[in-house]
């Protein structure tokens, strides 16, 4: 470690002494801005990404605009809608993330701040009194000093292997990565909402269908205990029918319990107790089911927030090795002093009182046992472990599209094909019940017929959600609710 001289005080603006500093500092920053334009940032590595040109699962339509900020309104339900734009409001979760940001905004300006100069301002006023004894022994009253000084100091780091540029640009870009995770968050927190209304009204629709099961079960069991009395059929009938209407009538605490405890996710997604929250909920019937073209798999990489948000937290570490880079080579510094010194306070200011002071050192690491090196290593494998990452995040968004773009396929197929199960059972059910009344039906026809039937019904329902929740999943997959945009650190939320 070496320190340059601190300019003279005392030497004048053309003194010799300034002069051959400020020469030695002209030949120092000539060869500084010489070298500098070797010691730049890191690039951003490649990630080599392979993106297909259509989604194998897509069917004929792929070139189509991505989903609308409020996808959810193409569901037609007011009561959804409205859960959406309260839960974007007052989710707890959401306000965690913004929280966040304004943390990560904070840092960024704290950090740089080393890129401008340090200016303080004091004043000081200091009263002593010397001691009344001297070396012969003698004594006297002593004398009491005053000292008043009013000064202005700065300090300033010149960057010249950008030290500070980049650790102030990493900042930003995390506080860019925050704002992509708000985004991320909002669009899970957007799908749960969905989903979990979805699954209000399905089980809704299940215990309607429960109940209905149970008056068709109460018919069929009065129809042979009628028959029971009049000879045709025995107790052990009368039991089978018996066995079956307990079971439909055990199947609604649990469908019960199932609403309940949407209807508290719900409340805890708008951010509320599960007491201040009325849900009306209706039927899946009364959903309808919007159309969702995939676009392009290229168009992804802009459309999901977290991917945004994995190439902001990229961007920062590849930040983060070009300070650990810069750390091998000098630190210049600039100090500054200015002011009045008196010991008169009338005469502070006076042109006599002024002083000032000036001093430039520079610090060389030399040898730091490998401390620099390790540093400088382990932001480059932190840098290498976020190209993976984002790598994985985008395989995995196509993954997403595929899987969803799958499910919703099959289960529409699922849908359609249950509803014909349905149609067949409930026939078979209708004419089984006839026959039961006109006495010409096997009592086993029966009850195989109308557990088919309450089986398909409650299946139906399954059907039908599973392929709400299916578009739900396409919707996040392709980044639906969040819209792509340049968001830096000073936008407005």
């Amino acid at each position: 470690m070496s320190a340059l001289e601190p300019f003279p005080s005392q030497q004048g603006a053309h003194g010799p002494g300034l002069t051959s500093t400020a020469l030695r500092w002209s030949l120092l920053a000539s060869v500084a801005l010489s070298l500098c334009g070797c010691i730049l940032s890191t690039d951003i590595p490649n990630p080599a990404l392979d993106v297909p040109g259509a989604y194998k699962d897509a069917g004929r339509s792929t070139a189509a605009p991505p989903p609308q900020i409020d996808w959810w309104r193409g569901f037609k339900s007011r009561e959804l809608t409205s859960l959406m734009e309260e839960a974007q409001t007052v989710n707890l979760d959401i306000a965690a993330a913004v929280s966040r940001i304004v943390q990560a905004d904070a840092q960024a300006r704290i950090t740089g701040a080393a890129l401008l100069p340090s200016i303080s301002a004091g004043d000081q006023a200091t009263r002593s009194r010397t001691s009344g004894s001297s070396a012969s022994g003698l004594t006297n009253s002593g004398r009491e000093i005053t000292n008043y000084s009013s000064s202005l100091s700065a300090s300033y780091e010149i960057d010249f292997w950008s030290k500070n540029r980049d650790a102030t640009l990493a900042a930003h870009e995390t506080a860019t990565a925050n704002r992509y995770d708000r985004d991320v968050v909002a669009l899970t927190t957007m799908a749960a909402v969905a989903n979990a209304y979805f699954q209000v009204l399905a089980a809704q629709d299940r215990i309607r269908t429960a109940n209905r099961n149970i008056a068709s079960a109460q018919r069929i069991l009065n129809a042979i205990k009628e028959r029971v009395n009049a000879g045709t059929s025995s107790d052990l009938d009368l039991a089978q029918q018996e066995s079956v209407l307990a079971n439909q009538r055990a199947a609604v605490p649990p469908l019960k319990q199932t609403l309940a405890q949407n209807i508290n996710a719900l409340a805890t997604l708008v951010g509320r107790p599960p007491e201040s929250l009325h849900v009306t909920g209706g039927s899946l019937n009364a959903i309808a089911v919007p159309a969702v073209s995939p676009g392009l798999p290229s168009e992804l990489l802009i459309q999901r927030p977290d991917i945004r948000r994995q190439e902001a937290q990229l961007a920062a570490a590849t930040a983060d090795i070009g300070v650990a880079r810069a750390q091998f080579f000098p630190s210049i510094q600039l100090t500054g002093q200015g002011g009045y010194q008196s010991a008169a306070l009338v005469s502070l200011f006076s042109p006599h009182a002024a002083f000032f002071s000036l001093a430039a050192s520079l610090t060389q690491p030399i040898f730091d046992g490998g401390a620099l090196q390790g540093n400088f290593e382990l932001t480059k494998a932190r840098q290498d472990e976020l190209l993976q990452t984002y790598r994985k995040t985008v395989v995995s968004a196509f993954a997403d599209v595929s899987n969803a773009l799958v499910s919703l396929r099959q289960t529409s197929e699922r849908l359609r094909l249950q509803r014909d199960v349905v149609a067949s059972s409930r026939r078979a059910f209708q004419l089984a019940e006839q026959q039961l009344r006109a006495g010409t039906a096997d009592i086993v026809t029966v009850l195989n017929t109308q557990l088919t039937l309450f089986q398909a019904e409650d299946a139906l329902w399954q059907a039908q959600l599973a392929r709400l929740q299916a578009v739900v999943s396409l919707y996040q997959a392709l980044g639906g609710g969040w819209e792509p945009k340049s968001v830096g650190p000073t936008n407005a939320l």
